[in-house]
């Protein structure tokens, strides 16, 4: 009488599959430097940054920097990115990895079915171990669009009567 049948172990096994994944947040920079080095899958609204953690959980944290905005808005952003972070992830998220949420500009006004139609784009793609190529050429530094390590240029004199 104590014995499973074949077809009620598979059952277990699809159900273990389909069970929403415990979502931790990320807290420590370590973290999220970390993060930084793994897969990176660029959206037109959002950066999205997949890596193994090395544990059962998957773990997500959002960043959104000054150059989106204000406070309000990077605000705003952050509120939207939980609220899709909630619906997705527990789903579609990979288990084990850290997941990092990246702001770009226009993300506050897209639409928010297409924020989530790009996620799920983007967690795709990582889990098929498709990210985008990394960036060529130094990384911008500051506001004035100087190239780090890079003198600028002369400016010109006038003189003067």
């Amino acid at each position: 009488m104590g014995s499973a049948s074949m077809g009620d172990v598979l059952v277990k096994e699809a159900d273990a599959q389909t069970l929403p994944l415990k979502l931790q947040v990320l807290t420590r920079r370590a973290d999220f430097l970390a993060a930084n080095k793994g897969l990176r899958i660029a959206r037109a609204g959002l950066v999205l940054q997949v890596r193994p953690n090395g544990g059962d959980a998957a773990r997500f944290g959002i960043t959104v920097t000054k150059k989106i905005g204000n406070a309000v808005v990077r605000n705003r952003m952050k509120r939207r990115f939980r609220a899709l972070v909630r619906e997705v992830l527990p789903q579609h998220g990979l288990a084990g990895h850290d997941h990092v949420l990246i702001g770009r500009e226009g993300g506050v006004e897209r639409d928010f079915a297409l924020l989530r139609a790009e996620l799920l784009v983007a967690l795709e793609r990582a889990r098929a171990g498709k990210g985008d190529p990394p960036r060529k050429g130094p990384r911008l530094k500051g506001r004035g669009g100087q190239a780090a390590g890079k003198p600028k240029a002369p400016q010109p004199t006038v003189s003067g009567a």
